[in-house]
C-alpha cells in the first residue's frame, strides 16, 4: 500500500495500524523505558525500538522524545496513548469472549465506570450477587466518563456508569442517580468546626475541584457564580480521591461528590455540608440494542439498591437538566 507523505516528513496514517506496534508503544509508555518494555513483551530492545519507529512513520507524528537512553512522550504521544490503551483493552475483551464462546463459558462481565462509582458502589453491588450466580470473570475498568461511553458504544463494556451530561446516540440510560456535593477540608482548618458552609465561608479560599469543565466542574462554577463566590485560586484534579488528598494536605477546600467518601473514607479531613446545592449526577448505561444478560440486569438493580443507601440520594428516570 502506498502512503502519502505529510509535510512533517512522516507518511499519512494507514487505514489500519499494526497491533504489535501499539503493544510496544503502550508497554513503553506504561513502564517508562525501551528496556523494561522489551522484557515485559519478551522481545529484544532493538525489536521494540523498531516497532515504535514504524508506528511513528505510520502515524505521521513522533510519539516519543529521545535523549540518549532517556525517553519521554511527546504531547501527541500522550494523547494517542489513551486511544491505543482503550483499543488494546477492547481487543483483549474480544479475545476473551472468543475463548469463552469456544469453551461455552459465557459467564463474564465487563464494567466501565467513573472512579467515584467504581470505588464505592460497584464493589457492594458485586458483593450482593448470589455465589452461584457470580461471573467466572469480572473486569472493572475505572476511567473517565468519555472513555466509559466509548467502551459501551464499542461494546467492549457490558455495563457503564458515567457522569452527566449524557446525550450520546447509541446508548440506553437506565436511570440517573444524584447526590449533593460536600466540602472536604483538613481537620486543622478553621472551617472544620462548622456544621454547614455558607457562600461567604468560601470567598477567597483556594478551590480544589474536578478539572473537566463540561461535567461536575460546570455545575460547581455555575453555582459559585450564582452565589457570588470568588475562590482565591484553584487546584484542578481529575479524580475525587486526588482532591481528597489535596484537601487533607491543607491546600484548599475540596468541593466533591459524596459518593467516593462512602467507599474511600480518608482520615484527617472534615466533611462539611454546603448551604447551597451542587448536584452530582451519574447514569447507568448500556449499548442500544445490546441484549442484557441476567447478570448485567442483576448488577443494574444492585447498583440502584446500594446507591439508595447513600445520604440524600435521588433517582431520576429521565435525564435532568444540567
Amino acid at each position: 500500500m502506498s502512503l502519502v507523505r505529510a509535510k512533517t516528513g512522516y507518511p499519512m496514517p494507514p487505514e489500519y495500524l499494526d497491533t504489535r506496534q501499539l503493544e510496544a508503544f503502550v508497554a513503553v509508555m506504561s513502564i517508562g523505558s525501551m528496556t523494561g518494555a522489551a522484557k515485559a513483551l519478551g522481545k529484544s530492545q532493538p525489536v521494540v525500538t523498531r516497532l515504535i519507529q514504524e508506528l511513528e512513520q505510520e502515524l505521521g507524528f513522533p510519539v516519543l522524545h529521545r535523549n540518549g537512553p532517556r525517553i519521554a512522550p511527546t504531547e501527541q504521544g500522550v494523547a494517542f496513548f489513551a486511544q491505543a490503551e482503550l483499543f488494546l483493552s477492547g481487543l483483549r475483551t474480544i479475545s476473551e469472549r472468543a475463548r469463552q464462546i469456544e469453551t461455552v463459558q459465557t459467564s463474564s462481565v465487563e464494567i466501565a465506570s467513573i472512579p467515584a462509582i467504581a470505588a464505592s458502589i460497584i464493589p457492594l453491588a458485586l458483593q450482593g450477587l448470589p455465589g452461584d450466580q457470580f461471573p467466572e470473570h469480572v473486569h472493572v475498568q475505572s476511567t473517565a466518563s468519555e472513555n466509559v461511553v466509548q467502551a459501551v458504544l464499542a461494546r467492549t463494556a457490558d455495563l457503564g456508569i458515567a457522569s452527566l451530561p449524557l446525550d450520546n446516540p447509541g446508548i440506553d440510560v437506565h436511570w440517573i442517580g444524584e447526590v449533593p456535593c460536600v466540602a472536604v477540608i483538613a481537620v486543622s482548618d478553621a472551617l472544620a468546626g462548622k456544621d454547614v458552609l455558607q457562600p461567604g465561608d468560601l470567598n477567597g479560599r483556594r478551590l480544589i475541584a474536578s478539572a473537566n469543565p463540561y461535567r461536575l466542574r460546570m455545575r460547581i462554577d455555575r453555582v459559585f457564580a450564582e452565589h457570588g463566590i470568588e475562590p482565591g485560586g484553584v487546584i484542578d484534579s481529575n479524580a475525587t480521591y486526588v482532591s481528597l488528598s489535596l484537601a487533607r494536605a491543607g491546600l484548599g477546600v475540596a468541593i466533591v461528590e459524596s459518593v467516593t467518601l462512602s467507599g474511600l473514607p480518608i482520615k484527617d479531613v472534615s466533611v462539611v455540608p454546603l448551604s447551597f446545592h451542587v448536584p452530582f449526577h451519574w447514569g447507568v448505561i448500556t449499548a442500544t440494542g445490546l441484549p442484557l444478560s441476567a447478570t448485567v440486569r442483576r448488577l443494574i438493580d444492585g447498583i440502584e439498591r446500594q446507591a439508595s443507601k447513600l445520604a440524600k440520594f435521588r433517582k431520576h428516570d429521565s435525564l435532568p437538566i444540567v
